[in-house]
């Protein structure tokens, strides 16, 4: 039995940003960089994590790739900002918009290159 696509692109994608995170927070840790200055380390973190996501989503999906890449760029960036309203009580911001687009379009790219790649 084929397991969901979007699931295995799910657990692939936290996987890696729990890892990108965790290193980001040592680096924080170790020097006296602000954290208001990592916005941009923030989504390339998001970006790698949806690109890999997006490579598992595509390879188990078999054919469509940039919509099983895309679709899970889609529902991770929500999954982020349901995490941010419960936690945060954060809006809907400029910032989650630009990681919806950097997630979709990391997702989509994976997504196509996993569908291409052999099993």
């Amino acid at each position: 039995m084929k397991s969901s696509p979007l699931f295995s692109g799910l657990m692939y994608a936290g996987l890696f940003m729990l890892m990108g995170t965790l290193l980001a927070s040592l680096i924080m840790l170790g020097t006296n960089v602000p954290e208001s200055s990592w916005l941009g380390s923030a989504l390339f973190i998001h970006g790698v994590a949806m690109f890999i996501g997006g490579i598992s989503s595509g390879r188990r999906g078999g054919s469509k790739g940039w919509y099983h890449g895309g679709l899970l760029g889609i529902i991770y960036s929500v999954i982020v900002w349901i995490i941010g309203f419960l936690a945060y009580d954060a809006g809907l911001t400029k910032e989650l918009m630009i990681l919806t687009g950097v997630a979709f379009a990391a997702g989509a790219l994976g997504g196509m290159i996993g569908v291409n790649m052999k099993k």
